[in-house]
């Protein structure tokens, strides 16, 4: 009798018939897109509609990236409701709870091979909300992800303590992670380190919009010079030999933000920035990363009030606290110390709590934080840019990085947004 597992995976493949190297749709050369590329950039599309993907694709995108908000506007136009009741067929008894998990990632993985099957292109796949804080599901199903289609799937990781490990599992069993939800340099570079996923983000737009939205600044700058810091600090450790990761600018936008980073590992570039720069392209678009933009800021306000720096400097202190937690994660299986207390060295037992421990007694307790139940509902309530005056003096003391704020409220922003989805599938299937 075949497992849940194999029953789901044969499911959503059924009727998926692609000879990869062959799209449904043939792409055609863009000479703008072209020198775009030439300055070292790769390019992505950063939607889940099919047909607004398809009024741009040319020869040199390479790949799409949807994510929970993204695949939620799919789901509620009720294109799926058809397969959420055949899907619930397949799935016997099994729990409320179990059944809208397994008909959430079949909703997922059937999208994501419409694209590849459409653009014949990598298709990047995130994983339900759910798992965030669960190494041992996040690893199943980064594995069930990929082995619906292994020739085009890239797994979406979100960046959390245990986002970290489980990713780092998923890389060590040979499954290509896209580890999201980064902010900064930090964050990225000890991903780098740690996990070494094939991709890490730094979502640019957001950074600009908290400084924006809540008058600190203009908000011009504040995501692009984060993304050129963190390109310098993953250029350094592949040179050095020590990570393999490459960097995706997120959240883009607008056309602008695309010329002005030029150069960047990946770009993901929703719809309409990318119809933006298509419509203004730079005549000679050269490579941007050796650039540092300054950020223009309000009158009285300083990036110490914001912790703004937290985005872009990596301290030798920092490095040297990832270097040691790199190091005892790669020991043999024995018993060892970190920070006073008695933990396994490997990964597999390295434990969320105590990479959060570690980097609180290396001096940097907001780096990770511990967030409690109030926190997390103030942040869910106020959306995916937070509310300054609720933070500013934990910023500013250093008790919390602006890095760790957005990554948490990006996280909840797709928390309310796979629940919609979830409610969608409850609805349809009247659980």
């Amino acid at each position: 009798m075949p497992t849940l597992e194999q029953t789901v995976h044969d499911f959503v493949r059924r009727n998926f018939d692609h000879t990869f190297g062959q799209p449904a749709v043939a792409a055609q050369p863009d000479a703008e897109w072209v020198k775009l590329r030439a300055t070292g950039s790769r390019l992505w599309l950063d939607t889940g509609d099919l047909d607004e993907a398809g009024k741009l694709w040319n020869t040199s995108f390479d790949a799409l990236t949807t994510n929970n908000t993204l695949l939620n506007k799919e789901i509620q136009k009720g294109i799926y409701d058809q397969l959420m009741a055949e899907a619930a067929g397949i799935l016997g008894n099994l729990d409320p709870q179990t059944k809208v998990l397994e008909i959430a990632f079949i909703l997922n993985a059937s999208h994501a091979l419409r694209l590849v099957h459409r653009f014949d292109a990598n298709v990047s796949v995130e994983l339900h909300t759910d798992l965030a804080h669960d190494i041992a599901r996040t690893v199943t199903y980064g594995k069930r992800y990929l082995a619906i289609c292994p020739e085009r799937f890239i797994v979406k990781v979100p960046l959390t303590p245990a986002g970290y490990l489980g990713a780092r599992q998923l890389v060590q069993a040979g499954i290509p992670i896209n580890f999201t939800l980064g902010f900064s340099a930090r964050q990225n570079y000890l991903a780098a380190l740690l996990t070494n996923p094939k991709y890490c983000n730094v979502f640019m737009g957001r950074l600009n919009s908290y400084v924006a939205d809540n008058k600190l600044g203009t908000g011009e700058n504040v995501g692009e010079k984060a993304t050129l810091a963190t390109q310098r600090e993953l250029l350094q450790l592949r040179k050095a030999g020590k990570s393999q990761t490459n960097l995706i600018g997120a959240s883009v936008r607008t056309g602008t933000q695309v010329g002005a980073l030029a150069g960047i590992d990946v770009f993901t570039i929703p719809t309409k920035a990318a119809a933006e720069y298509r419509a203004k392209p730079l005549a000679a678009p050269t490579s941007r990363v050796n650039d540092d933009p300054g950020i223009p800021l309000n009158a009285g306000i300083t990036l110490k009030q914001f912790a703004g720096d937290t985005l872009w400097d990596v301290p030798a202190k920092f490095k040297d606290a990832a270097a040691a937690i790199v190091e005892q994660a790669s020991r043999p299986f024995d018993s060892v110390s970190i920070n006073g207390r008695d933990a396994r060295s490997n990964s597999d037992q390295l434990t969320p709590v105590a990479l959060q421990d570690h980097f609180t007694h290396a001096g940097f307790p907001g780096f990770l934080p511990k967030w409690n139940k109030a926190d997390i509902d103030t942040i869910t309530k106020d959306g995916k840019i937070p509310i300054h005056a609720k933070w500013a003096s934990h910023l500013e003391s250093g008790e919390l990085g602006l890095d760790a704020l957005m990554n948490i409220a990006a996280l909840q922003s797709f928390v309310t947004d796979q629940t919609a989805l979830d409610n969608r599938i409850r609805s349809v299937l009247k659980l």
